[in-house]
């Protein structure tokens, strides 16, 4: 969908404030600023996906930024400007709460971070590591900043927006002006979307230096406020449902951001979880980078077509973050297998007889098959009282081999149920 019907003849203050801060060049002075903690992050050639998509792609590999997100710069950047505080204050997904925790600490401030109570294990793991106090309220990003404004009133401490900052903004379009550095023939620029700080930051540094360059923001289904507010010209609350890309889902624009999206991004596009679950798991095989949910939404857009790559030059999608709780990644690797039948789930009974287990291992393995769990079920099936259900997780060289395995079984004379979904 594209935006340039919607874009506003003038801008409101904030949003305006970001617009000539950085065509007076405040972006450059950010950089300077951000760059005494943040690293400038790898640019990736990516041969899979130039084949996979029939164009020149690059990955900005912001995963391996200090704290894990390219939320770090704008945490730095706001730091910049706070002076006599003591406590700063947000409200975060985590990515935010990590980096404002880490930049609060270099420069001797205390840190308090509210977060969903579903909040990964990870994320809140690492505030603390950084010295964050961490207080879990609410179920979303926005019950959290809601939150962190109440408690910044009552301590009288600094609250810092996760993204609906002018300096919040300025220090993520630092990203922006590295890929200007690093890709002379940047055509297109494919950016994972929450509430918009991102976005907003390098398409106004991209655009500012080459007009003609494409930027295309990334929401997922789950939680995708953007489209709406775009087409209607002003903001909505989005009803969001849980999702693998809780670092992006963010169910309000912002008021500074969204006039900002108006204005510089060419595009907007939707995925689903099943394609950003896709996509980590792509990202892990074949570039062996560990990428969150919402850190693989473009990768995911460009995997499943909503985003072509540019006809010419190169397109550079943005890996935002790779925060990702090590159970998610687990059981999106395992759902992966199973889709392509490199994972095989079964059930069958056996004699409940010393030795009745041994016999059915032995005729999976002498198909070649890996058991790599086995579980018995006495509960909630049909068994005979010498007969017991076994559950097998088998990993397999591909989907014939796993028919083979399954064909294997019921030619010695086993009852065998697929549980693959």
């Amino acid at each position: 969908m594209r935006q340039a019907s919607n874009r506003p003849e003038a801008a409101p203050e904030g949003a305006q404030q970001v617009i000539d801060r950085i065509a007076a060049g405040d972006a450059e002075r950010a950089r300077r600023i951000v760059s005494e903690i943040a690293r400038h992050t790898p640019l990736l050639s990516s041969n899979s996906l130039s084949e996979l998509c029939d164009g020149r792609m690059m990955l900005k590999a912001e995963n391996l930024q200090r704290t894990g997100s390219f939320k770090i710069r704008g945490a730095i950047n706001k730091l910049s400007t706070v002076h006599g505080a003591e406590l700063v204050v947000a409200g975060s997904a985590g990515n935010h709460g990590q980096s404002l925790a880490y930049a609060a600490r270099k420069r001797g401030l205390a840190c308090e971070v509210f977060m969903p109570v579903e909040a990964p294990v990870a994320k809140v793991a690492a505030v603390e590591a950084f010295g964050g106090v961490v207080h879990l309220e609410g179920g979303s990003v926005d019950d959290c900043v809601a939150a962190a404004r109440a408690r910044a009133a009552e301590a009288g401490a600094v609250f810092v927006h996760p993204f609906d900052d002018p300096e919040v903004i300025l220090g993520q379009a630092t990203l922006g002006l590295e890929l200007l550095e690093d890709v002379d023939d940047l055509a297109q620029v494919v950016v994972p979307v929450g509430g918009g700080g991102l976005i907003s930051g390098i398409a106004g540094v991209v655009k500012a230096a080459s007009p003609s360059t494409r930027v295309v923001g990334v929401q997922v289904d789950a939680c995708a406020p953007f489209p709406e507010a775009l087409r209607t010209g002003g903001p909505v609350t989005f009803t969001a449902r849980p999702t693998i890309a809780d670092g992006i889902a963010v169910k309000r624009p912002g008021q500074i951001t969204l006039p900002l999206v108006q204005r510089w991004v060419d595009e907007m596009v939707v995925v689903t979880e099943e394609e950003i679950a896709d996509a980590m798991v792509w990202l892990l095989e074949r570039s062996k980078l560990v990428v969150e949910g919402g850190g693989a939404a473009g990768v995911a857009a460009v995997m499943a077509g909503r985003v072509s790559p540019a006809a010419s030059g190169s397109t550079v999608v943005v890996l935002s973050g790779g925060n990702v709780d090590p159970g998610l990644l687990a059981a999106v690797a395992h759902r992966h297998e199973t889709l392509m039948g490199r994972r095989l789930r079964l059930f069958t009974r056996i004699s409940d007889r010393p030795g009745g287990l041994a016999a059915l291992l032995i005729q999976i393995a002498s198909a070649g098959g890996n058991i790599v769990q086995a579980d018995h079920v006495r509960e909630a099936v049909q068994l005979h009282v010498r007969e017991t259900g076994i559950e097998l997780a088998i990993e397999t060289r591909g989907r014939e081999h796993g028919d083979a395995i399954v064909a294997a079984l019921e030619a010695a004379g086993y009852q065998v149920r697929r549980l693959d979904p």
